[in-house]
């Protein structure tokens, strides 16, 4: 027996789709496979991670069908959300083996579909069925063409289906941090967690925003490039995390640390730099925030496939859950939807993505985003050079990070490739960006008066025309204003570990067991060879909509329009305009609505920001439940906050 895998891995989105004679042995590296079972003709996948034991998992016939067996791995399988020693698997099931996320699928005579070699696909939670790859599901296709063919299906018709339908208000697709914000101000606006369902495949909201950290070298003691004022589990922002931070150091008995955090707030920018949480307590701040609200009732666990409008002006939002008894899927009505899928991709430079192609290397070649601490643990012992792309805020981290590994092991180089020198920074007005060793520098990654100030009112009131402008003019590739790292570079450049090459990428090739990248300089019109050991794209991530099947779907079935960045176009409240019915509205946030009328939309305050503009466009057209908040009503709230009283 053939069967297809649709790969897709849940640090990075990289989707792979290969076939496999059955019996097929999962794992890192199968040095732990039993002789019995190595002496047959297996088929053998391989899973690079760390969270893979060698010997993970079987899949093998059974009784004319498929199973998967555990094979005593280290953190269990898990079949459409379930964790499984031994399971029966049907077509279409979804298998979790440590980031990856596995569908199986019977039909293997389908056309595989062709990489997109300048992303890798991100956001499995909120992918409807891709028509190029598209597999029949248990019982019959899903969601039916009957529904996904239809502008406008009779709630009627829904019913008639014979799969669990539940009518809520509000429906949140995503349960990510942009979902997690918005319920919450729904929360202390007076809805109830009975009126709200959130839809998507982690439990934490900040799952998938803590394993990107994670993976790019940010973890829960380092500093995120969040300011102050960033509260995601607090609408009042009051107190800070400063604050906070400053007071548990005080009864610590770390007394500098904590009078430096309060001098920081008070003297930023101009006498002390610009202070940002630790990673850490913003997730701990969260988890308290989630038990206050009821998250865990709100919540569940689904894959969205699709979303139409029904005949009574409400949104029929069809997914895929399941439990441990039985596999299924099912119907969410609701009366106001809220978009909020983060980044559906990751940006993968196109000559990387094609060497990993032709040379199925995942170890050398990887992207700042996935899991790669093999790189520096490798470097740490035997020494080596990596060649580093791109020089934002993920690729400074990168840098401080081979800093790190150098304390260990002093043999260690990194070379870093940039397209072209930097000159100057970006200007507008009468201000300009500080440069740096070709670095532009900023404290966060848009100017501060994008998030409340003058430059947001300006932004609201600009023509789309203007706000292109204004994007390119505030907007670019900088990193955060922090002596220390200046101070790594600078040391770096001047020792000669750090190396900074101007060039465009001719070709990357496979030479002796390392990585040569050919340039062709700019200064110059010879090639140049740069060889290391690793290469690490930190060129960011991708919020097209194409890159979002779900997206995609939701904008061709009602033809939506999109801003000059291939993004949701919406309205200064995050509506989509074009969605609306007479019972109901759809919203969207995050970075999915970039070019419209907020600039910093994928940040903490941002998205505290859209959920604003949301909610209180909800209590002015009387959503159910929905108060608005008067100064006593906010305080009353602010104290259940502070009590840990649920609102």
């Amino acid at each position: 027996m053939q069967i297809r895998l649709r790969l897709e891995d849940g640090a990075t989105g990289e989707r792979r789709e290969p076939v496999f004679n059955v019996p097929i042995a999962i794992g890192r590296d199968f040095a732990a496979m039993p002789p019995e079972i190595n002496q047959r003709r297996v088929s053998r996948f391989v899973l690079n991670s760390g969270e893979v034991s060698r010997f993970h998992a079987l899949i093998e016939e059974e009784n004319g069908g498929l199973v998967i067996v555990d094979q005593n791995s280290r953190n269990g399988i898990f079949v459409n959300g379930n964790r499984q020693i031994r399971c029966a698997l049907a077509n279409g099931d979804s298998v979790q083996i440590g980031p990856y996320q596995i569908s199986v699928f019977f039909a293997v005579n389908l056309p595989v579909t062709v990489p997109i070699n300048s992303q890798i696909l991100f956001n499995p939670n909120t992918n409807v069925p891709d028509p190029r790859v598209a597999a029949p599901m248990v019982g019959g296709e899903f969601p039916p063409a009957d529904f996904l063919g239809k502008q406008i299906v009779p709630v009627q018709d829904i019913y008639a289906m014979k799969l669990p339908v539940d009518e809520v208000d509000y429906g949140a697709i995503g349960a990510g941090l942009g979902s997690f914000i918005w319920v919450d101000y729904l929360r202390i606006f007076g809805v109830k967690p009975q009126q709200i369902v959130a839809l998507g495949m982690e439990k934490e909201p900040y799952a998938r925003y803590r394993r990107l950290c994670l993976n790019s070298q940010i973890p829960l003691h380092e500093r995120l490039r969040s300011n102050s004022d960033s509260c995601p589990d607090n609408i009042w922002g009051w107190p800070s995390y400063a604050l906070r931070e400053a007071w548990g150091d005080f009864f610590k008995g770390k007394f500098g640390s904590s009078f430096k955090y309060l001098w920081q707030v008070f003297a930023e920018p101009s006498f002390a730099e610009t202070y940002t949480p630790r990673s850490g307590n913003v997730f701990a701040s969260i988890d308290r925030e989630v038990a206050r609200i009821n998250w865990q009732q709100i919540y569940r666990y689904g894959r969205v496939r699709g979303i139409r409008k029904t005949d009574d002006g409400r949104y029929a939002i069809a997914y895929s859950r399941s439990s441990s008894e039985s596999r299924e899927h099912a119907f969410l009505i609701v009366r106001y939807v809220h978009l909020a899928p983060g980044y559906p991709a990751i940006q993968f430079l196109p000559d990387l993505q094609e060497y990993r192609q032709k040379t199925n290397d995942f170890k050398s070649v990887v992207n700042a985003y996935e899991e790669h601490s093999h790189v520096y643990e490798y470097l740490e012992q035997k020494g080596g050079t990596i060649l580093l792309r791109g020089r934002g805020i993920v690729a400074s981290r990168i840098v401080q990070r081979v800093y790190e590994a150098r304390l260990r092991n002093p043999n260690i180089f990194l070379v870093h490739l940039m397209r072209s020198p930097k000159p100057q920074g970006n200007r507008f007005g009468k201000s300009q960006r500080r440069v740096v060793n070709h670095y532009e520098l900023q404290p966060f990654n848009w100017p501060k008066a994008n998030w409340g100030g003058e430059l947001r009112r300006v932004l609201e009131e600009a023509t789309p025309e203007q706000r292109k402008q204004l994007l390119t003019d505030w907007g670019g590739t900088t990193t955060a204003e922090r002596g220390d790292w200046q101070h790594i570079v600078e040391e770096g450049l001047s020792r000669g570990w750090y190396k900074i090459e101007f060039g465009d990428v001719v070709k990357v090739a496979q030479e002796n067991s390392k990585v040569v990248t050919y340039i062709q300089e700019k200064q110059f019109n010879g090639e140049v060879r740069l060889q290391a050991d690793f290469v690490i794209d930190a060129t960011g991530l991708d919020a097209h909509v194409k890159a979002n099947l779900l997206l995609d779907d939701l904008v061709n079935c009602y033809s939506l329009p999109l801003n000059y960045l291939g993004r949701l176009s919406v309205n200064n409240d995050f509506e989509l305009v074009e969605m609306r019915t007479d019972k109901g509205r759809v919203y969207a946030a995050g970075a999915v609505t970039l070019g419209g009328p907020y600039a910093p939309v994928d940040s903490f305050l941002g998205l505290q920001y859209a959920a604003l503009r949301c909610v209180d466009n909800l209590a002015f057209v009387r959503a159910p439940g929905v108060k608005k908040l008067n100064v006593f009503r906010s305080f009353m709230e602010w104290v259940k906050w502070a009590f840990l009283q649920s609102p």
